[in-house]
């Protein structure tokens, strides 16, 4: 399924199954010419933007600003108006025609999500030359967030929640560096205070005691599933130190990181 509303300023489409990336990379326009007017039969366009401009869809004119992204359905004419030198990240792609349908509009304001959707699309860009399956991963990983800023955000609970979500998605994809309560704030788009009243309604506890619990789940995961050495492990895991590794692992899951690895074979 892949149509627009009637309206056109929304999209249906399936993420049951992984998209298959046909291009992607890092688009610069507006430096030859303020207008560029196409449409690709048979591809979605995914664009993550970096400047100001507009963007026509089918008629409907949506507003370019930093930090939005765009979801353009096959078949659709599209035309955008540049200011001037304009740099976006882009991945045109085919998705499978039956599954659940998830209705999204076509532009969206990315907000705290922006970091990790970036991240995400450069991953896939580095990824694409060598490892397509990798940089197909990875776009079907950045749609799902694509679809997930289409949640309900009317309500002062719908806000917090998403903050929340937010929050815990900075915290899952930084877990092997530093990581401090401003920091995951900053990156949820709210005050550290708000930040942790938000982690204590949300799990019952503090932000520090959850970054410290899926630390030490994923040790826990990597030391028991995977051939990784013990150092490579802690360093995955935010914690250089071998000594305090050692010692994280006796106090939250009750046994040395060797004996964990032991338990598992």
């Amino acid at each position: 399924m892949s149509t627009t509303e009637p309206n056109a300023s929304h999209v249906q489409f399936c993420l049951d199954l992984p998209p298959r990336v046909a291009n992607l990379g890092v688009g610069v326009h507006g430096t030859t010419g303020l207008r560029d007017v196409f449409r690709l039969p048979d591809l979605w366009q995914l664009h993550l933007y970096r400047y100001a401009a507009e963007l026509t869809v089918d008629g409907v004119v949506h507003a370019i600003r930093p930090g939005r992204v765009s979801l353009v359905p096959p078949g659709a004419v599209v035309e955008f108006r540049y200011g001037g030198r304009s740099e976006h990240l882009y991945v045109h792609f085919e998705l499978p025609h039956s599954g659940n349908p998830l209705t999204v509009p076509v532009m969206q304001d990315a907000g705290a999500e922006t970091p990790i959707l970036t991240d995400l699309l450069q991953q896939a860009v580095a990824a694409a030359p060598r490892n397509p399956a990798r940089a197909a991963a990875e776009v079907w990983a950045a749609l799902w967030r694509v679809a997930g800023l289409a949640a309900p955000a009317g309500g002062v609970e719908e806000r917090g929640h998403a903050a929340a979500a937010a929050a815990v998605a900075h915290i899952e994809s930084h877990l092997a560096g530093p990581l401090t309560v401003p920091e995951v704030a900053a990156a949820a788009g709210i005050s550290h205070n708000h930040l942790i009243r938000l982690f204590r309604a949300e799990t019952g506890g503090t932000v520090v005691a959850y970054i410290r619990r899926r630390r030490m789940e994923r040790a826990r995961h990597l030391l028991r599933e995977s051939t990784l050495s013990i150092p490579a492990v802690a360093a995955l895991v935010g914690i250089g130190d071998l000594q305090a590794f050692n010692k994280a692992c006796r106090r939250e899951l009750g046994a040395s990181p060797r004996a964990i690895r032991a338990a598992s074979g």
